[in-house]
């Protein structure tokens, strides 16, 4: 059974200033988002599905509907506020989306498959698709409780124009999941990369530390469990206005109870984001080399 990748394409952008869906890196006007379902495709991808706001449906179908036509099966599924669990309620005053675990349960309905969650706003890199797919194929996964997650060397994650949040893998020996510890104010200084800790300080990392930088590999067993943990978040949180459930805060879980287990696969491929505006140029010309590479066409969809 084929995989499905499903985008996450719903946030705000708060910290870029603007929708960086959208925003164009590569040489014939593409999006990062248009360099991940190429590789997808490549790695035998049968459907992309976007996670997208009623508000922004206009911008991404015109955009993605007439180039993907003939390449890819093509959906679009509303991430909003008011889409929570039967019987649940929450303060009016909410405005905030309810984070990426929400943004993946609301696919629920629309998803029979073995399925790859990734950002929008983030390359990923060809290879990392292959082997998440080659993963999700195999006949032991398809309707079971054993995930997948692509891990990045931190090293290969940070930005130049601020500090980032991630969440650092702890494994056992044989690659399986123990653990994803969210590290925040994750920064370089010449040759030194370290986070801070609000009680220990500034604490080195060797820069080799994988970290998940949400590229997970799922069955559609994943629905129930977000469904119930995130009915519990509600129901603890209805009143707070900001505060999201993540997805590696559910696996963790899921993991620490020994409900499901998650595969660690690393990566070899060069991560790059655009976190922040001035991220985009680093973006860009990563692109213009990889072209340069013939690792892809000048023109993706031509």
């Amino acid at each position: 059974m084929k995989p499905t990748l499903l985008i996450l394409a719903a946030g705000m952008g708060s910290r870029y200033g603007g929708l960086k869906q959208m925003d164009q890196v590569g040489p014939s006007g593409e999006a990062i988002i248009d360099y991940s379902i190429y590789d997808a495709i490549r790695a035998g991808f049968e459907k992309v599905t976007f996670i997208i706001r009623k508000n922004i449906e206009k911008e991404f179908r015109e955009v993605f509907e007439s180039k993907l036509k003939g390449a890819i099966e093509t959906e679009f599924i509303f991430q909003e506020l008011e889409m929570v669990p039967e019987g649940i309620s929450f303060s009016s005053e909410r405005v905030k989306p309810w984070g990426t675990a929400h943004a993946v349960w609301v696919a629920k309905d629309f998803i029979r498959e073995p399925f790859v969650v990734i950002n929008a706003d983030d390359f990923y890199g060809a290879g990392s698709y292959q082997t998440i797919a080659d993963y999700l194929m195999q006949d032991n996964i398809v309707n079971s409780s054993n995930y997948g997650m692509v891990g990045y060397q931190v090293q290969h994650t940070l930005s130049d124009f601020g500090s980032v949040t991630r969440g650092v893998c702890e494994a056992t020996n044989d690659d399986f999941m123990k653990a994803v510890v969210e590290r925040t104010e994750i920064v370089r200084e010449g040759q030194q990369i370290y986070y801070i800790d609000k009680e220990e300080g500034k604490v080195s990392l060797s820069g080799d530390e994988l970290v998940s930088m949400n590229f997970w590999g799922f069955t559609p067993t994943i629905f129930d469990h977000f469904e119930r943990a995130f009915t519990e978040f509600i129901e603890k949180n209805a009143e707070k206005l900001k505060k999201e459930l993540f997805i590696p805060k559910v696996v963790n879980e899921l993991v620490a109870r020994d409900i499901a287990s998650v595969k660690i696969l690393p990566s070899r491929d060069q991560w790059f984001g655009v976190t922040y505006r001035e991220d985009k140029p680093v973006a860009v010309e990563h692109i213009r080399k990889l072209v340069e590479q013939g690792v892809y066409p000048d023109n993706l969809w031509s």
